[in-house]
C-alpha cells in the first residue's frame, strides 16, 4: 500500500451525516477523508452526553449552557467545552482552537468557529457551527 492510500485509509469512511440515500444507487451515501473528520466533529459538537445509551459520556456539553446569559464567562466555558470534546472524542485532528462569537446574539445566535488539523496531512482546516441559545424558539 502506498503512503497515499494510508493515509486515506486513516482517516476513514463512513455513513454521510445527516443520513442520505444515493438516488442512482438507493444505498446510504457514504463520507470519507477530510469530510468524514469534518462530520464527526459536527456529530461531537451537536450530540449532548447521554443521549447515546452505550456511550453516555460521548458528546460536548455546549446544551448546558443554553439559556443562559452569553457574557465572557460563558463564552470562554463554552470554547473550553468545545476544545475538550474534540480533543477527547476525534482522534484522527490536532491544534484544536475553538472561539465563540456574539456578534448575531440580537437573534439568539452564537457562531462557534473551529479550526484543526488533520494529524496524517497536517493539513488545517476550519468550520463554522451556529448554536440558538434559546434552543426551542
Amino acid at each position: 500500500m502506498d503512503q497515499r492510500n494510508g493515509v486515506k485509509a486513516f482517516l476513514g469512511t463512513g455513513w454521510k451525516f445527516p443520513v442520505e440515500i444515493d438516488g442512482a444507487t438507493g444505498r446510504i451515501k457514504m463520507s470519507s477523508n477530510e469530510d468524514s473528520i469534518r462530520e464527526s466533529v459536527r456529530i461531537i459538537i451537536g450530540t449532548r452526553p447521554g443521549e447515546l445509551p452505550m456511550h453516555p459520556e460521548f458528546g460536548c456539553r455546549i446544551r448546558d449552557y443554553t439559556f443562559e446569559s452569553a457574557d465572557y464567562t460563558t463564552l470562554y466555558s463554552m470554547k473550553t467545552e468545545v476544545e475538550h470534546a474534540l480533543i477527547r472524542w476525534e482522534p484522527r485532528i490536532t491544534d484544536i482552537q475553538a472561539e465563540v462569537s456574539d456578534e448575531q446574539i440580537d437573534q439568539g445566535l452564537l457562531m462557534i468557529y473551529v479550526s484543526y488539523v488533520i494529524r496524517s496531512t497536517n493539513s488545517q482546516y476550519n468550520l463554522v457551527y451556529p448554536f440558538y441559545i434559546n434552543e426551542g424558539e
